[in-house]
């Protein structure tokens, strides 16, 4: 018998017959928030920004304003910053709006999905839900050095504490006893409430603090919310908890330092993921430990290897401890003018209980072109090694098995009202899973979504 958050879905189903859910409210009411922020429509350049808000309704080259606003972690452009500390390629487009009052500089950006999701076959579901993500963000000099704020909010706790049908996808719970199997968990409500301060050494380097509750540790390749190469992407990568899961930690407190090209980097965190109580703040102590060295060769790169050590990380597992070692590779290019992003990562987890031992390896390919600032292609490919996707009475339970997963998809861009940009999408994704699972999953299972998504 599987967990009871494996949802059946008639194979006769359809995305179009699916029935609005209590989740339609909470998109209605994004969509409103992004519509109702205010707007500037007509560009001004850097001298002329003081006071008023700034619209990019196309991603930006990497020369415009924004490559030439400092970071405020260090002496470098601040495209080259993603989610907590991490860095992207600096030459990665930026979309979003900017202010700049006084000595402020303060950006905001958003992005919501309305998904209908469809999971074939009988560990399959479906589900109409919305995804979102609004992020603000300030920085100002302070003394010597630069303060820096930000804050990272979502109505994703609205779909229901067991989130979204999600073939392939494992972590977290819904009710604190049971794990999530094929089902991707939603977000907490407060993603990042951070601050950072940076002071300058020379001029090329510096020396910065972070610290959150929520925030992100030095651990893994920027989330796949926030890089360009699969933030459009409205399913969740499945190498998720191999990758960059610690994005939204009850508890981190980040030291490092950068010089030109590179920066290191080191956290001390709750590395506990979240309950299933999706909408509070929770604290414990902070009893783990990561470590970051990041290297942006050029403007088009950025690289990093870090290795985190994560005790009792699962509610569900208290007792055991994850060695987790990354590393990723990021690629921003344009091919005749358009933005186009690939990311190369790999993850390792190394699971120690008191009784057991396993090493388990995730990789992703993932990669997004936009062209003519109107269609959006994408696609993803996946490689994980599971032992969770068993239940607990199957006698394969606790047997690791290597699935993969190859997702492509559209967005046409069909609209733009006020700052915010209208598109709508689709996407199927395959998923290979080794001969055992087959009497449990069928002989193709696949994941159906057609979407609405709204942009900042």
């Amino acid at each position: 018998m599987l967990s009871s958050f494996n949802l059946p879905a008639s194979h006769n189903s359809s995305l179009a017959s699916m029935p609005m859910t209590h989740t339609t409210i909470a998109t209605a009411a994004a969509l409103l928030c992004l519509a109702a922020m205010p707007l500037h429509a007509q560009e001004h350049s850097p001298d002329h920004m003081k006071g008023q808000m700034q619209e990019h309704d196309a991603p930006m080259p990497h020369d415009s304003m924004s490559h030439g606003m400092q970071s405020a972690l260090g002496p470098y452009a601040m495209t080259r910053d993603a989610s907590g500390t991490s860095w992207q390629p600096e030459s990665t487009p930026m979309e979003g709006l900017h202010e700049m009052p006084g000595d402020w500089m303060l950006m905001a950006h958003g992005l919501v999905n309305f998904v209908a999701d469809r999971q074939t076959g009988p560990r399959g579901g479906s589900k109409t839900l919305s995804q979102s993500m609004f992020m603000l963000m300030g920085q100002r000099p302070l003394g010597a050095g630069t303060l820096g704020l930000r804050a990272m909010l979502s109505l994703d706790p609205a779909m229901g504490a067991s989130g979204y049908p999600l073939l392939g996808q494992t972590g977290e719970t819904a009710d604190g006893h049971t794990h999530l199997v094929d089902r991707q968990h939603p977000h907490d409500a407060l993603m990042e409430l951070s601050a950072s301060y940076s002071l300058p050494l020379g001029d090329t380097g510096s020396a910065f603090v972070y610290a959150g509750l929520p925030g992100e540790p030095a651990l893994g390749p920027s989330t796949f919310m926030h890089r360009f190469s699969g933030m459009r992407i409205p399913e969740a990568p499945i190498t998720h908890h191999w990758l960059d899961s610690t994005h939204v930690t009850f508890g981190v407190l980040t030291a490092g330092a950068t010089q030109g090209p590179w920066k290191l980097e080191g956290s001390w965190f709750n590395s506990r993921e979240p309950d299933e109580h999706r909408w509070n703040m929770e604290t414990r102590k902070l009893d783990s430990w990561s470590a970051r060295l990041s290297f942006a060769p050029t403007e088009a790169w950025s690289l990093q290897v870090s290795q985190g050590n994560l005790k009792s990380s699962e509610e569900l597992e208290p007792d055991t401890q994850v060695r987790r070692t990354t590393a990723s590779a990021s690629y921003q290019a344009r091919i005749a003018g358009n933005p186009w992003q690939t990311t190369l990562a790999w993850g390792l987890n190394d699971k120690r209980s008191p009784d057991s031992r396993v090493k388990l390896a995730g990789w992703l390919l993932e990669s997004t072109l936009v062209v003519d600032d109107r269609h959006t292609f994408f696609g993803r490919f996946e490689q994980v090694d599971n032992n969770e996707l068993a239940a607990e009475d199957s006698p394969l339970h606790g047997e690791a098995f290597r699935v993969r997963k190859l997702s492509l998809g559209y967005i046409h861009d069909f609209a733009k009202t006020g700052p915010v940009r209208w598109g709508i999408g689709g996407l199927i994704g395959v998923l290979q899973v080794p001969a055992a699972l087959k009497p449990s999953y069928g002989s193709s299972p696949r994941s159906e979504m057609i979407f609405l998504q709204a942009r900042l």
